[in-house]
């Protein structure tokens, strides 16, 4: 996979196999972006680790947050960057000295750090750089066709109703 682009396989296949999160720069803040992405995922079935210094030892979603991702417990599958460009490097490289090391380092919309994601390919690691999981899964799912966007994927399948509100997934159980 290239830096920008990411085929659709690929992308469903890390959002199938991924169990365990770790989502770095988790806010407490409803209105914020990491908050909704981080409800949105454990809605999605994931288990989600929210790493933030100033949460630490804090429940949030459910979750207990981290100070950094060492006093996480592991094993991690993948990591979700979520805080700016300049971080990314320093984050990705906390994240390398994991034992096991994460399959995915995912870096959230706006955020790159190309040599930082070599040091992480060179590890065996894969990497995704400016994507939003939440919008991944919504598109290949077809959720995101629902509010008038076009996802590109074509589908015959029903819908069914759900609690609320109606919910695709990916195709397999994870």
């Amino acid at each position: 996979m290239s830096e920008e682009r990411y085929p659709d396989a690929d992308m469903r296949r890390i959002l199938r196999s991924v169990k365990t999160i770790a989502l770095v720069g988790a806010s407490a803040n409803p209105a914020r972006p990491s908050y909704i992405v981080l409800k949105y995922l454990i809605s999605r079935g994931y288990t989600l680790l929210p790493i933030n210094p100033g949460l630490a030892g804090k429940p949030l979603l459910g979750a207990t947050a981290y100070a950094t991702l060492a006093q996480a417990p592991g094993p991690i599958d993948m990591v979700e960057i979520f805080r700016a460009s300049e971080y990314a490097g320093a984050l990705v490289d906390e994240a390398l000295r994991l034992d096991p090391l994460p399959r995915v380092i995912w870096m959230q919309l706006g955020v790159r750090d190309a040599a930082a994601a070599e040091r992480a390919r060179a590890r065996g690691v894969e990497v995704v750089m400016n994507r939003c999981p939440k919008i991944e899964w919504g598109r290949l799912s077809g959720e995101i066709g629902w509010n008038g966007v076009n996802s590109r994927i074509l589908s015959s399948r029903r819908t069914v109703a759900g609690k609320g509100f109606q919910r695709l997934d990916l195709g397999e159980p994870r």
